[in-house]
């Protein structure tokens, strides 16, 4: 998790941050080993709005390049020393050690965890797609291989159900909603707008491997179908000015909306208003927070069948997923909604429904029975 300074105040990467915060509820006190990034703080990054967490900062080293890979060797020193130094201080019995992977930091404690034996209590949460059928990172694997083998003797919660697990390894629901926030959105929602024009949504990183470029083709696939669309864009990255001018080129100017960062605090009316949310994804979610939050205001996901996204939204009864690049498939599962109107209103419907499972409420229940906290 990457944090930042930000006018005197360390921040960190949003969602991650809030679901942090929460946790801190269930313990007097959060010692949270984390990267510390130097330069301006991206406008996603927020404080921990819990006092309990505390944050033991740590040089960022990692990446996808050669040079970047080998920098994590000039840092592996720090890590063990300062991750020993913080094991070593924790009650055998009565406190826990949690590990959030994948990074390689995580790749270091957990490899310590098999070396050590107090605390009694661990918990390694794997955020990533714990089965992805494709060879996406050697640090990724590694740390897949290295809990799947119970070397780090935790509890291992992933994204989804898959075959073949040992008992210690369980699917665990990420949160992303209090309950004010369903509350909240349902009722925002009541009153949905016809599917005439249709609104589409996209939340998230403007990435290629979030797949904002193949969004855009979908548009402009919809458009050529004779629909009447309007897609909102919500999200920031380097990548952007390359979107735009994509959306440009395909004569989307008048039906796409690149609205940048938006506090999550305004995204409501945004949600409130969109009948579907696009996202053909092709990097290693787990399962994106972003779709929950979206089910909550009665959006219908139309993704791609990335890690557990197909299994959560089989198991909730709403939406449809396709390959990531079989960009038709997508424009027809939309098109058939607008020509099933019905069908669309009772999968909107239930989309608010299972939301519920995505509460921080449902979630503390879970820790609370995870780590036998009571």
């Amino acid at each position: 998790m990457a944090h930042y300074e930000r006018d005197g105040q360390i921040v960190g990467h949003g969602p991650t941050a809030r679901e942090i915060s929460y946790l801190a509820t269930r313990f007097e006190h959060v010692q949270h080993v984390a990267c510390f990034h130097v330069g301006p703080a991206p406008a996603m990054m927020l404080p921990y709005s819990s006092e309990r967490v505390h944050l033991i900062p740590m040089p960022f080293a990692g990446g996808d390049s050669l040079a970047a890979k080998v920098g994590v060797l000039r840092v592996a020193a720090l890590y063990i020393r300062t991750i020993l130094s913080e094991l070593r201080a924790l009650d055998p019995d009565n406190d826990v050690v949690h590990v959030r992977c994948a990074a390689p930091i995580s790749l270091i404690a957990i490899m310590l965890l098999a070396f050590v034996r107090s605390p009694r209590k661990r918990w390694v949460k794997y955020a990533g797609n714990w089965q992805p059928g494709y060879f996406d990172s050697s640090g990724y694997a590694i740390q897949r291989w290295w809990l799947m083998r119970g070397f780090a003797r935790a509890k291992v919660t992933v994204n989804g159900q898959w075959p073949n697990q040992p008992p210690f390894i369980t699917a665990f629901v990420n949160p992303c909603l209090t309950r004010e926030e369903l509350d909240d959105a349902q009722n925002v929602s009541a009153a949905k707008p016809p599917l005439t024009p249709l609104r589409l949504i996209f939340v998230g990183q403007i990435t290629e491997k979030k797949g904002v470029g193949r969004a855009l083709e979908i548009t402009r696939l919809l458009l050529d179908q004779g629909l009447d669309v309007t897609f909102d864009i919500i999200g920031d990255g380097p990548q952007r000015a390359g979107f735009e001018a994509q959306a440009a080129a395909l004569g989307l100017q008048s039906h796409v909306c690149f609205h940048g960062w938006v506090a999550r605090t305004s995204l409501a009316p945004l949600y409130a208003q969109s009948h579907i949310m696009l996202f053909p994804s092709d990097s290693s979610e787990g399962w994106p927070k972003v779709i929950s939050e979206a089910m909550a205001y009665g959006v219908v996901p139309v993704a791609s069948n990335v890690s557990s996204i197909p299994q959560y939204l089989q198991e909730s009864g709403v939406g449809v997923t396709f390959n990531a690049y079989d960009l038709d498939a997508f424009a027809a599962a939309i098109i058939d909604y607008t020509r099933r109107p019905d069908q669309w209103q009772r999968e909107s419907a239930q989309s608010i429904k299972a939301a519920e499972r995505f509460s921080y409420d449902v979630y503390l229940a879970n820790v609370t029975r995870l780590l036998e906290l009571e």
